[in-house]
């Protein structure tokens, strides 16, 4: 009786025994690599370029997997319509050989260069199996373009202890309205910012809300470069979006300023002008100053001016208190002769004059060597100043306009597509330019379109909305750029409304366009203008707006 008890034990215990590894080898049967999950989506995108991921899932086994869950994680700072960036969704079962897709959309957020990266886990439970599992997948997509202009104005010198200002412009060129913008600059020591236009708390956070396609603006910061500045400063700004709580950073930009010790400051006016153009034929006047800006006063100074131009008639030179040295170009003042040179005092500011004539017949060479400018150079105590001036030529803009429309009369009208393309192109007869810039007004019936061309200029185009002011950052233009070749030029688009009132009349598509640049062999800005463009195009009869 005891050994048929004990037998029906051991029975027992086999059954649950074999019940139990039966159970083992049913769930160990199943693999999640039955199920295929995958992202497609673009390798490449633009900041606020709206892209797709499809999140394609497929059932490559004989379970049917029974409440699925699906959960997306879209990159991190992305934008939605609906702000969610963490998406779920309960999908129906999914039988052997089922394949199904889902879409979500993003639009990515960030610096150029940056890898975003989205993720997808799907949950389900194996028909008649009890363990749940989860399937992920990753995909990268890299920031490869950011249509934002972000870029300062501003001078390559400055003068310690002096005060000095920069401008920072920004311009968007993406095709969507970026919400929740800020510009930061970081500070710099050895300039104290004083004011900044439009004003901020900090003089270092500026919200600008948001910014749609051909907005920008501009931040102008003055302050002072401290007199112990380092010899030189680098200026920053980011320009980024505020996303939970976090600053997401869309656009860097940088600046380098060269600081310069000055303790006699020389300044120069030319036929009473400090920034002058010269014209053939004519007299100038030059009046040099020099003021004591150190800690104690100048004595027994001399005082030399060299010029140099193939424009000047050297033999014209003449100086009352100066000794003109004409076989060398040049006025001499002692100290001994010019009681202004004996002794300067502190702070104290005196003055010398020369004049001399600009050839009658003079034009420039076609080679743009750099004769288009006259030169002169200033030494007093070891102290050396450059000046110069251009001479109706040099740095040289020419603004034209195109009638694009696909309006058949051939004539601006009211409430027609009235197209225009404007053209910038530079020709530089002068030395080699640095930080050149062509700035205009558009008037407030003209508003571009958004295209221009070449399109790699695109990122040196901003339009500031409040001002209607266009500036193009050219940067370097070589010496002779457009005197013997193709001139270097940039095109835009813009779209003219023009008001009832305007009918009968030619009606401005851009005001005056001006340029300047930093010339490095003159070592000084030259500027030049080309007059405002109407409607007219050079035909009076189909430039009146209709």
């Amino acid at each position: 009786m005891v050994s048929k008890k004990i037998i029906f034990i051991i029975s027992f215990v086999v059954l649950v025994l074999l019940f139990i590894g039966f159970w083992i080898y049913r769930e160990g049967t199943f693999s999640k690599q039955i199920l295929k999950l995958e992202i497609l989506g673009p390798d490449s995108a633009k900041v606020g370029e709206e892209i797709e991921y499809t999140i394609k899932y497929k059932n490559n086994g004989n379970f049917t997997l029974e409440n699925p869950t699906l959960t997306i994680d879209l990159p991190d700072n992305s934008i939605t319509d609906d702000g969610k960036v963490i998406v779920t969704k309960e999908l129906e079962d999914i039988y052997p050989g089922t394949e199904n897709s889902v879409v979500a959309k993003a639009r990515l957020v960030g610096k150029e260069g940056d890898i975003k990266t989205a993720k997808a886990y799907l949950s389900y439970k194996p028909k008649n199996l009890t363990v749940r599992y989860e399937s992920d997948t990753t995909f990268s997509t890299k920031i490869d373009e950011v249509p934002i202009t972000l870029e300062f104005d501003v001078s390559s010198k400055a003068e310690k202890g002096k005060d000095f200002q920069y401008i920072l412009n920004y311009f968007s060129n993406i095709d969507y309205t970026i919400g929740s913008l800020i510009i930061k600059i970081v500070p710099v020591s050895g300039f104290e910012i004083k004011s900044a236009s439009p004003t901020s708390l900090d003089n270092q956070e500026w919200k600008l809300n948001s910014l749609a396609k051909n907005e920008g603006g501009r931040i102008s910061v003055d302050g002072k470069i401290s007199s112990d500045a380092a010899d030189s400063l680098t200026f920053a700004a980011q320009l980024g979006v505020k996303q939970n709580g976090n600053f997401v950073v869309i656009k860097e930009a940088t600046a380098q300023v060269q600081t310069i010790q000055a303790m006699l400051y020389i300044s120069q006016q030319i036929n009473g002008m400090s920034n002058y153009v010269a014209s053939p034929g004519e007299t100038l006047h030059y009046q040099i100053f020099f003021r004591n800006i150190g800690t104690s006063a100048f004595e027994k100074l001399y005082m030399i001016a060299n010029l140099n131009g193939d424009a000047l008639d050297m033999s014209t030179i003449k100086s009352n208190s100066g000794q003109v040295q004409q076989s060398g170009n040049m006025i001499v003042w002692d100290w001994k002769d010019v009681s202004q040179l004996e002794k300067v005092d502190v702070q104290e500011e005196s003055s010398v004059d020369f004049s001399v004539k600009v050839k009658d017949d003079w034009v420039p060479s076609a080679s743009g060597s750099g004769d288009a400018v006259i030169e002169d150079q200033i030494n007093i105590s070891q102290i050396t100043k450059r000046f110069s001036i251009k001479v109706s030529s040099g740095l040289i803009i020419s603004q034209t306009a195109s009638f694009d429309s696909e309006n058949e009369t051939g004539y601006p009208a009211v409430g027609k597509d009235n197209v225009y393309t404007i053209g910038w192109n530079i020709t530089n007869y002068s030395g080699d330019m640095k930080n050149v810039k062509i700035k205009a007004v558009l008037p407030s019936t003209v508003n571009l379109t958004g295209k221009i061309l070449p399109t790699t200029e695109s990122s040196n185009f901003t339009f500031d909305s409040a001002s209607r002011e266009v500036v193009w950052s050219v940067g370097d233009v070589a010496s002779g750029m457009g005197v013997s070749g193709d001139p270097l030029g940039i095109y835009f688009q813009v779209f003219l409304a023009p008001l009832s009132s305007q009918k009968g009349s030619a009606a401005q598509l851009v005001g005056q366009a001006t340029i300047s640049g930093e010339n490095q062999f003159t070592d000084s800005v030259a500027t030049s203008s080309d007059a405002a463009v109407d409607t007219t195009l050079g035909n009076t009869i189909s430039g009146v707006v209709q």
